[in-house]
């Protein structure tokens, strides 16, 4: 078995390991706020009018970290088809292990959409706003994949305080982008997927990095930058066309792509690829090259004169009488020349005899008696 072979075998079986209790049931301890007020408002977890002294001060530093290469592994979710992650792993104090009912792992890069857009990764409700303060779960209105991370101790120069917070954030999915806003103690982290996002926002909450600090982690508010707007919508629009290329049924691609290319004049023989962006030059080149061929006048054989014109068509009556009838006519003509007959004359006098009545044969200038 070559060394390829035994290093995907060996993977394999970490992956198939059962996930672990993080820790025992009662273990870690439930500090409540103190008091600082009269009323506590659930939706911010705080006493009202409270945190006025010192915020920084007020903040806890979380007992428990999650370690995602020790304690992922499988739970009853991957039996029951649950598609939604332990918010207690991601904070690393669930005590269920290989018990729990949601997964124990990563977000998959590779998902686009879960059952239900209305939630979170983690089976929570968002709400239409975000919180004044930006936490809490977040809003379904805006695809947001960007995280405020507030004080930190920043490190030598920007530079070095960058490669510490992409090292500590990159344990929760692939990071896009890092902005650090140096002697302001703020950075920004982009994450490639919305529910890693999601998983490393509740993941490094109140956490530290490398200098004991409790890390304020937040959504972050939309770039104001014109530039980064354009490169967002774009990017969204390739992802909604993605995602409706995989459902769509390929039956219907082919047949939806055998129509267009009929109506470009392109052979539709044999299943046709999908191009994307195909250029607008190349169908005006296409449809340019049809109509050429159609207009094109057909070709003579060698012996004709290259100079022989065509002749034009003839001019279209537009006398009384009908086509077919003035082809009646010219048959009978050539019926009567046959047989020795002389020519009818009234041919020339038609266009100038008005017709009052009924047509005869006298009409047409038929004056022998046979």
């Amino acid at each position: 078995m070559s060394e390829t072979a035994v290093a995907t075998t060996s993977k394999s079986a970490k992956k198939l390991k059962p996930a672990r209790k993080q820790v025992k049931p009662g273990e870690v301890e439930k500090k409540e706020a103190p008091q600082t007020g009269k009323e506590y408002n659930i939706w911010y977890n705080k006493w009202a009018g409270g945190d006025r002294e010192d915020s920084y001060s007020n903040k806890t530093k979380s007992q428990t970290r999650c370690n995602i290469k020790r304690d992922s592994g499988l739970t009853r979710a991957n039996m029951t088809g649950m598609k939604y992650y332990c918010l207690f792993f991601a904070r690393g104090c669930c005590p269920y292990g290989w018990e729990c009912e949601y997964l124990h792992m990563l977000p998959d890069p590779s998902i686009t959409a879960l059952p239900d857009n209305s939630k979170d990764c983690f089976a929570r409700d968002k709400f239409a706003d975000y919180r004044d303060d930006m936490g809490g779960v977040g809003s379904f209105q805006r695809l947001n994949r960007t995280l405020y991370i507030g004080r930190i101790k920043e490190v030598g120069t920007g530079t070095e305080t960058e490669a510490m917070v992409r090292r500590h954030f990159k344990e929760w999915g692939e990071i896009t982008h890092i902005r650090v806003l140096q002697y302001r103690s703020v950075a920004f982290v982009t994450y490639a997927s919305e529910f890693n996002a999601q998983f490393a926002k509740e993941a490094m909450a109140c956490q530290s990095l490398d200098n004991d600090e409790i890390l304020n982690v937040r959504w972050a508010t939309e770039d104001p930058n014109p530039q980064s707007k354009i490169d967002e919508r774009k990017r969204l629009e390739e992802e909604g066309q993605k995602a409706i290329r995989e459902r769509m049924d390929p039956r219907i691609v082919e047949a939806m792509q055998s129509i267009r290319a009929l109506e470009e004049g392109a052979p539709s023989s044999g299943p046709l690829q999908i191009e994307d962006g195909a250029d607008d030059g190349d169908e005006r080149a296409t449809k340019r090259r049809r109509l050429e061929i159609e207009d094109a006048p057909e070709q003579t054989s060698e012996d004709d004169d290259d100079t022989e014109e065509t002749p034009p068509p003839p001019p279209q009556p537009s006398g009384l009488l009908s086509i077919d009838t003035l082809e009646g006519l010219k048959y009978f003509a050539q019926i009567r020349e046959q047989r020795g007959a002389p020519p009818a004359k009234a041919a020339t006098r038609i266009p100038a005899k008005p017709l009052t009545g009924g047509l005869g044969v006298a009409d047409y200038g038929s004056d022998e008696e046979d």
